[in-house]
């Protein structure tokens, strides 16, 4: 039987032409139509949650909203039986915190087909320590292999490697035998980067905008977060018939290059896009991120935070200053 429900939502309101969340008392007849039923138990920051809670209307639309592109916690309704009553499960991306109350609310509800099983060996806070961006940096890293990226080519670069998705691509990366070139703007993250696997890290000055149309390879892959002009200047310095994964925009959504990266070394773009793929993608690197690709260093430096402090922590997002995992526990 459907029950209405009093929760906790960290909620954000437009004030004119501000926004500004603060923590509201919601019932679960509040939460949009949908088959399942899922008490939140922890979140995963990122940076589309700082834009949602900002007001950038291109993720969205109206206020209020509960922003939160990432959930984990248990099934408390199934209309549809799968998931089931009781099942833990996870829900990262399609419209989850853009225009759906997302995961800094204590409940949501989301179609059955959102869903992703929780693996056996995690729990909801594990699972929330890499959200969308462990998700992000796995999937990056599968097409790298897919592409046959190998340790043995030479060094694989990371651009914006302090980052949720980066900090994970470098442990990753390290952990399958890479040399990973950690590329940051954040120098005084230099030592944690080394300690996740990082063989060397660089300024992201590597990556200031030139006017030449290629340089001397560097990499032979790379891992790019960021987008804009570094992205731009990272496919400038793949060896021949290298790939580059692309993932992010925090440096800008626009690319300003040439064909020649392309058909004179025959690197390869890749783009990666966490959000609307099918979920068995979601779930073959999730399983895997939960077994053989796990990351205890990432797990093991994750900061737990409470719905008090997301305001602060969501600004930093915008200024660049946040870095590695950051978790919503909805019980502190």
């Amino acid at each position: 039987m459907t029950t209405n429900t009093e929760f906790k939502a960290w909620r954000v309101h437009a004030l004119d032409d501000t926004y500004a969340g603060t923590d509201q008392t919601l019932h679960t007849s509040d939460l949009p139509k949908g088959e399942i039923l899922i008490r939140v138990s922890h979140s995963s920051l990122n940076y589309k949650d700082a834009l949602s809670a900002s007001g950038n209307k291109a993720v969205t639309r109206s206020f209020p909203h509960t922003p939160g592109i990432d959930a984990a916690g248990e099934v408390v309704e199934s209309a549809t039986g799968s998931p089931a009553q009781g099942s833990p499960v996870i829900v990262t991306g399609y419209d989850l915190g853009m225009n759906t109350d997302g995961g800094f609310g204590e409940y949501i509800r989301v179609p059955a087909a959102w869903c992703v099983p929780m693996p056996t060996d995690w729990n909801a806070r594990t699972a929330m320590i890499y959200g969308t961006a462990g998700l992000t940096a796995g999937l990056s890293i599968r097409k790298l292999l897919a592409m046959g990226a190998t340790p043995e080519q030479g060094k694989v670069a990371v651009s914006g490697a302090s980052g949720a998705v980066g900090s994970v691509a470098v442990e990753l990366l390290a952990k399958l035998g890479f040399e990973v070139v950690a590329i940051s703007g954040k120098t005084d993250h230099a030592e944690s980067l080394i300690a996740l696997g990082a063989a060397e890290v660089v300024d992201r000055d590597t990556l200031a905008e030139t006017q030449k149309p290629l340089l001397k390879p560097a990499f032979a892959n790379a891992v790019d977060t960021v987008g804009g002009s570094p992205l731009a200047e990272l496919l400038k310095q793949i060896q021949p018939g290298g790939s580059v994964t692309c993932c992010g925009l925090v440096a800008g959504p626009a690319l300003q290059t040439t064909v020649l990266p392309f058909i004179l070394r025959g690197v390869n773009l890749l783009g990666i896009d966490s959000v609307e793929i099918p979920l068995a993608d979601k779930q073959a690197v999730w399983e895997k991120l939960s077994s053989d690709w796990a990351c205890p260093k990432t797990e093991a430096t994750a900061r737990d935070i409470g719905r008090a402090q997301l305001d602060s922590a969501l600004k930093a997002f915008l200024k660049g200053r946040s870095a590695g995992k950051v978790v919503l526990d909805h019980s502190k």
